[in-house]
C-alpha cells in the first residue's frame, strides 16, 4: 500500500464527488444516516454505557457508508444492510473495528472530560424559562456562562483535531486491508498531514456547504414571514448535509492510498 499525495484541488473534488453521489441516491443515504442517528440515540437511553457504545460504532457506520457510496458509484442501491458490513467479514476484521471503536469513544470521552461545560449556561436559560432578551444577555452572569461554553467549545474543537486525523482512514484500512488498528491510526494520520492542502479545501468547501444551506433557509423563511420554517428545517438540513459528506468519505480514501487494486475485492458483496 503506497500514500499517495494529491494536490490542494482535489479538496473540491472529493466535495463535488460527495454531493454527486448523494443525489444520485439521495433518500438513500440520508436514510442510512437517519438509521444510525435513531440507534445512538435509543443507546443513549442505556445509562451508563449508551453513549459511549453509541460513539464506540461511528468506525462500523464509516465502514457502512463508505461501502454505500461504492454502491450508489457501481449503480447499486445501498440496502440498510450496508450498516452491518464492518461485523459481516472475518472474526478478526470484526474484533478490530470494535478496538478502534472503543478507541474513539474514548478519546471523545475524554476531550468531553477536559472541556466539559459545568452546565451554568444551561441553568441560566431554564431560569428563564428559554426565553433570551436583550436584558437577559446583560447580565453579567448570563455573559460569563456564554464565554466560558465557548471556551470550552473551542477547547473541544482544537482537542478533536488531532482525533479526527487518526481516525479519518483508519476504518477503511482496518476493514478492507486488515491493517492492524495502531498502524491504521498511524497511517491515516500521514495521509491527512502529507495531503493537508487537499483537507482544507475539503473541510471549507464542506464548511461552505452547509452555510449556503442555512443561508438559504433563512431566505425561505424570511420570505414566507415565519422564523418557525428555520427553527424546524435545521435540524433536517444539518442531517442531509452530514449525509453528503459521509457520502465523500470513499473518494479521500481512494485518492489518498494506492492499494495496487482498483477497489477492494470484498466492498460491493452483500
Amino acid at each position: 500500500m503506497r500514500l499517495r499525495v494529491v494536490p490542494a484541488r482535489t479538496g473540491a473534488q472529493w466535495v463535488r464527488e460527495g454531493l454527486r453521489l448523494f443525489f444520485k441516491q439521495p433518500l438513500a443515504f440520508a436514510g442510512l444516516f437517519f438509521v444510525f442517528m435513531a440507534v445512538t440515540q435509543v443507546l443513549g437511553l442505556v445509562p451508563v454505557v449508551g453513549n459511549f457504545v453509541g460513539l464506540a460504532l461511528v468506525p462500523a457506520f464509516t465502514v457502512g457508508m463508505m461501502t454505500a457510496a461504492r454502491h450508489v458509484e457501481a449503480g447499486r442501491f445501498p440496502m440498510p444492510a450496508v450498516l452491518l458490513k464492518a461485523f459481516r467479514d472475518s472474526p478478526a476484521k470484526t474484533r478490530a473495528i470494535l478496538l478502534l471503536g472503543v478507541l474513539y469513544a474514548a478519546a471523545l470521552f475524554a476531550i468531553m472530560l477536559v472541556a466539559s461545560d459545568d452546565g451554568k449556561l444551561s441553568e441560566l436559560i431554564a431560569a428563564k424559562q428559554g426565553q433570551i432578551t436583550e436584558e437577559t444577555m446583560k447580565d453579567p452572569a448570563m455573559q460569563e456562562a456564554v464565554r466560558s461554553a465557548m471556551r470550552n467549545m473551542l477547547l473541544a474543537s482544537i482537542l478533536y483535531l488531532p482525533v479526527s486525523i487518526l481516525f479519518f482512514h483508519s476504518p477503511a484500512l482496518v476493514h478492507w486491508y486488515g491493517v492492524p488498528v495502531v498502524r491504521s491510526l498511524f497511517f491515516s494520520a500521514v495521509a491527512v498531514l502529507r495531503n493537508m492542502g487537499a483537507f482544507f479545501v475539503y473541510f471549507m468547501g464542506w464548511t461552505m456547504v452547509g452555510m449556503t444551506a442555512s443561508l438559504v433557509l433563512l431566505m425561505v423563511s424570511g420570505m414566507l414571514g415565519s422564523m418557525a420554517i428555520a427553527t424546524a428545517g435545521l435540524l433536517p438540513i444539518s442531517l442531509v448535509v452530514a449525509s453528503m459528506v459521509m457520502a465523500s468519505l470513499w473518494p479521500t480514501f481512494r485518492d489518498c492510498f494506492d492499494t495496487g487494486e482498483e477497489q477492494p475485492a470484498n466492498e460491493l458483496a452483500a
